[in-house]
Formats: structure tokens, sequence, C-alpha cells
């Protein structure tokens, strides 16, 4: 079993969005890069909404998101996990990232989108109890990794352009 870090924040001082993750896979962590395997449907889906799509460098990528007032992390600071699942996270090896200080610091952030059921579950299990938010809107969309092959490419980015373009997508929630 290995320990796995995540990484910083990508955020900016306008941050109204924010895009939760559960932790990096093994091909983020080798590449230091949010959602870096060549199959996850993030950035194509990043491109379709924010003009942030895998055909541009990683540093413009992110400097687009910002420039929307979009945040991306993950709820997990670190846990135990061998390869990429969330499946294979060992529960009690679970360490939050410290949203306390995040909130504080952006505190205009008033959406949260989970990437995926791990990243909503982590947050309500361990999270949510200890930080309510009463003006944040919580919102749980498809997971965008290659292993939630349940829905197609178009699926997901449907799902995620009517959340991030219109507000909460309907029967969204923690």
């Amino acid at each position: 079993m290995t320990v796995v870090h995540s990484f910083d924040p990508i955020i900016g001082p306008g941050a109204t969005i924010l895009i939760l993750g559960s932790m990096p896979g093994v091909a983020s962590l080798a590449a230091q890069q949010y959602y870096a395997h060549p199959r996850n449907a993030f950035w194509p889906i990043m491109g379709t909404v924010f003009d942030a799509g895998p055909e541009l460098h990683y540093d413009a990528r992110t400097e687009r998101l910002r420039s929307h007032g979009v945040a991306v992390w993950d709820v997990l600071k670190l846990c135990t996990r061998e390869g990429s699942l969330d499946s294979a996270i060992i529960e009690s090896s679970i360490e939050t990232n410290d949203f306390n200080e995040l909130f504080a610091e952006h505190p205009g952030i008033v959406r949260v989108f989970f990437n995926g059921a791990k990243a909503a579950e982590s947050y309500r299990r361990y999270v949510a109890t200890k930080l309510p938010l009463p003006h944040v809107e919580f919102t749980r969309l498809p997971s965008t990794s290659p292993a939630h092959a349940s829905l197609n490419l178009d699926a997901k980015t449907r799902a995620w352009s009517d959340a991030l373009r219109l507000g909460p997508a309907s029967g969204s929630g923690e």
C-alpha cells in the first residue's frame, strides 16, 4: 500500500465555484497535474465549458479556470491506496484537506461540485458535519474518471455543462 498526497488547490482570488475530486490517480501524481490520465473527461469537459481543454498547456488551462472563478481541489489530503481507484482507498487512513481555511480565505465560493460519488461521500462523512455552510450549494456530478464507464463523454459533458453554466443540476445534493 502507498500513502498518497493531494495537490495544492487551483484557486484564484475571485473563486465562486469549487470542484472537488477525491484524490489524484497514479497518472496525475506522476505528472503532478490534476486529471492527467489521458482518458479522464475532466479537461475535455472544461474545454467545452470554459475553453480550458487539453489542447492548452496545463498552466494555461488552470489559469483559464481561475479567470472564470473556478477552483479545483480534492477532499482528501492524504490516504493509503494501491493504484488509482477510489474503491482501493483505506478508509481508516483518510485525512481531509483544510476546508475551514479554504472557505475562510475564499468566502465568495457559493457552489461546490463533487467529481463523483467518492468525493461527495468523503466530504459529507468527514467535512460537512464539522463545517456547516448554509450559503453554499452542493452538487454531485458524474465522475470524469475513465473507471466510471456507465456514462459516455457526451453524457458526462452535458451533465457538467448544465450544472456549471446554469447552476446546480436538478436532483443534486450533497
